[in-house]
């Protein structure tokens, strides 16, 4: 059935190439991204005369049937700063509304990332809701996953659909998940490399991850997919399970010093050694948990970079002046108590402004504190970041992926597939098949372009950053397609008139997925 279509915040054309599989064609698109206009134009053979350029200089839209919008999504974003309607971004939502009311096209999906429809940002999302009933459409909201249909990737979106027409409203029906039976191993480029551990892979004198000897009798289960274990590996040295890498296991350190680290990582969440989730602990706390650990093994933890010093509390120097100092120094002595400063115990409304180890630091360097007590803590504090810049690996049996973001992600795939008997040897498999014999890479251009629905011969530039943003900021084209589907089934695009406008209060359906 052929029907016109209109793309705002068009990217490189997810939305045109779902469109154009169930019958649409696209007559005028929207973007500023130079790139994106560039590889528009490339892939869909179109030249720049249809791009309508900046939204908030678009009086009007051409006629047509169908429109679609990915509205920016940082200013409800977790990994924007969730200004919402206060973020220009945000404002260009009222852009889109406003060109809907003049358009007048007979549906329509705008798409947004799921923090539109969290709770914090509900009555941004009930104003939109309302802008488009006052429009005369009739619309509900949905929160749908890639991952359910057709794609290995988890990308969760919330998906705003409407019709000026009550008999198609009424209708559509989202459509049902795809029963997925592909795996990453079907997407990659690689050919997939199948290892069975034998007694061997299960070493460093088969103990577990606490030291205590391992008991090989009875397999036992992880909470995972159909293999019964995860299917990807978690690098940070803040967790531990089945499934997590340490440092230790990557560098090279002796059956003591993994005993060491284990004991800081099972006692730093401790109310006994500071008021925080992850305290830093002294070699005296350390001692006092084992009476094995000496001086020499924990300076020898430092030197590795799996350990790191930190100065933990600070005496005063009484004969400073005030008024030399700046406020946020002022601030932060103020915080003293009984004499002592302990970064970890000021205030977390000054800590909000003010980063108190940063000014404490300074104020050691011009000798107005000192500090008198040192401890230790890992060098790897932060789980986004992983180790070495690697935050997960994800095996080829895994049905999905992370969504892909603009500014790429940390997340590594190996092709290696391991069938263990247990979860101690499907760990000591792959640190001994995937990390010591580097067998983990970043995801493709192409990879990622099947991860998004886009296909193999699609152009893009040759430069990762670039080719990630354009792809990250794009929708997943096998979705949309369903949805477009569903949208057409309606019968919304044969021609016949539209009902008179009614009043009516959007049911704000939540369609939440698992």
């Amino acid at each position: 059935m052929q029907f016109t279509s209109v793309d705002l915040f068009a990217g490189i054309g997810g939305f045109r190439i779902a469109v154009e599989q169930c019958g649409g064609r696209t007559i005028a698109f929207s973007e500023i991204n130079s790139d994106a206009i560039n590889y528009y134009g490339v892939n869909h053979f179109e030249n720049h005369s249809i791009n309508l350029g900046d939204i908030t200089a678009i009086n009007e839209l051409p006629e047509h049937d169908f429109l679609t919008a990915g509205v920016p999504c940082q200013s409800w974003s977790i990994a924007g700063k969730n200004l919402g309607f206060n973020d220009r971004r945000g404002q260009l939502w009222s852009n889109t509304l406003l060109l809907l009311e003049r358009a007048k096209p007979k549906a329509f999906i705008f798409e947004n990332v799921k923090g539109l429809a969290d709770p914090r940002n509900i009555d941004a999302l009930s104003y939109i809701m309302e802008r488009i009933k006052n429009a005369g459409y009739f619309a509900d909201y949905f929160l749908l996953n890639s991952k359910d249909y057709g794609v290995p990737q988890s990308r969760v979106r919330v998906f705003i659909i409407g019709f000026n027409n009550k008999q198609a409203f009424d209708k559509f029906k989202i459509p049902l998940a795809i029963n997925q039976k592909k795996t990453l191993g079907d997407y990659i480029e690689d050919d997939v490399i199948h290892i069975i551990p034998d007694n061997n892979d299960v070493f460093a004198g088969d103990y577990d991850l606490f030291g205590d000897p391992v008991s090989k009798a009875n397999p036992t289960s992880l909470s995972s997919n159909n293999n019964g274990y995860n299917d990807y590996f978690l690098f940070n040295d803040l967790r531990n399970g089945n499934t997590t890498i340490h440092s230790w296991d990557i560098i090279d350190t002796t059956q003591k010093q993994k005993n060491i680290c284990m004991t800081l990582l099972r006692n730093r969440r401790k109310k006994d050694f500071g008021p925080l989730d992850g305290n830093p602990l002294s070699f005296h706390q350390l001692r006092s948990i084992d009476k094995t650990i000496n001086k020499e093994d924990v300076e020898t933890l430092v030197k590795i970079g799996i350990f790191k010093e930190e100065d933990y509390a600070y005496t005063i120097n009484a004969s400073y002046q005030r008024d030399e100092l700046s406020e946020d120094e002022i601030h932060v002595l103020d915080q003293q108590s009984q004499g002592l400063l302990i970064p970890d115990k000021i205030s977390a409304h000054i800590s909000k402004s003010i980063k108190p180890k940063d000014v404490l630091k300074k104020l050691n360097d011009i000798g107005i504190v000192r500090s008198v007590e040192t401890r230790y803590d890992f060098s790897n504090t932060k789980i986004s970041s992983g180790i070495n810049g690697i935050s997960r690996v994800f095996l080829p049996t895994s049905s999905i992926f992370p969504t892909l973001v603009a500014s790429d992600s940390s997340d590594y795939i190996t092709p290696v597939s391991i069938k263990a008997i247990d979860e101690l040897s499907y760990r000591e498999s792959f640190i001994k098949h995937v990390v010591q014999e580097g067998k983990y890479r970043k995801i493709t251009k192409k990879e990622a372009c099947r991860l998004q629905g886009f296909p193999d011969d699609f152009i893009l530039p040759e430069s990762r950053s670039r080719w990630m943003k354009l792809l990250g900021n794009s929708v997943s084209v096998p979705l949309i397609s369903k949805l477009v589907e569903a949208i057409v089934e309606t019968g919304i695009f044969l021609g016949k008139e539209s009902e008179p406008n009614m009043t009516i209060t959007p049911s704000l359906k939540f369609e939440r997925v698992s």
